[in-house]
Order: structure tokens, then sequence, then C-alpha cells
């Protein structure tokens, strides 16, 4: 445990910081499993459905700065090819 005020205050909003973050890539995780799920089982409707909700989430990651917006790019990016090469 730290001895400064200062650092012992960082290491609350640390933690504080970590749990929302932790949540929101779990959000994010969740949202392309589930597109991953809706190509497997080819169902154009549900998985543009599904990559629409996942863009929002993932825009919003990237928003809050939890991811990069070239990470959030690439995983949009690649979704949305996953859910193209059903759909054709």
């Amino acid at each position: 445990m730290p001895n400064i005020k200062s650092s012992e205050r960082s290491v609350i909003t640390d933690a504080l910081r970590k749990a929302q973050n932790t949540s929101v890539k779990s959000a994010v995780r969740t949202a392309a499993r589930k597109v991953n799920e809706a190509t497997a089982n080819p169902s154009t409707t549900d998985a543009q459905d599904l990559l629409k909700k996942a863009s929002s989430v993932i825009d919003k990651a990237a928003s809050k700065g939890v991811l990069h917006k070239n990470a959030a790019a690439r995983k949009k990016s690649r979704l949305a090819r996953k859910v193209n090469a059903i759909s054709k």
C-alpha cells in the first residue's frame, strides 16, 4: 500500500477505472461473439441486426477510450466481412 496520499487516491481511482473498462471490453466481446455465432448459422437478417448493435457497442468503447479508434475500426471491419460473406 502506498504511503503518499495522492498515490493512495490513484490506487482507488485505478481500480474503479479498471472495473469500468473491464465491463466495456466484456460487452464488446459479447457483441462480437453474437455476430460470429449468427454468421456460423447463416440467417442474414439476424446477423445484420447484430452487426449494427455490435458496431454501436464498439464505437462507444472507442469514444470512451477503452479501445483505440483503429482497433475499433478493425473489429467492425472484420465482423462486417463475415456478415457480408454469408449474405452473398
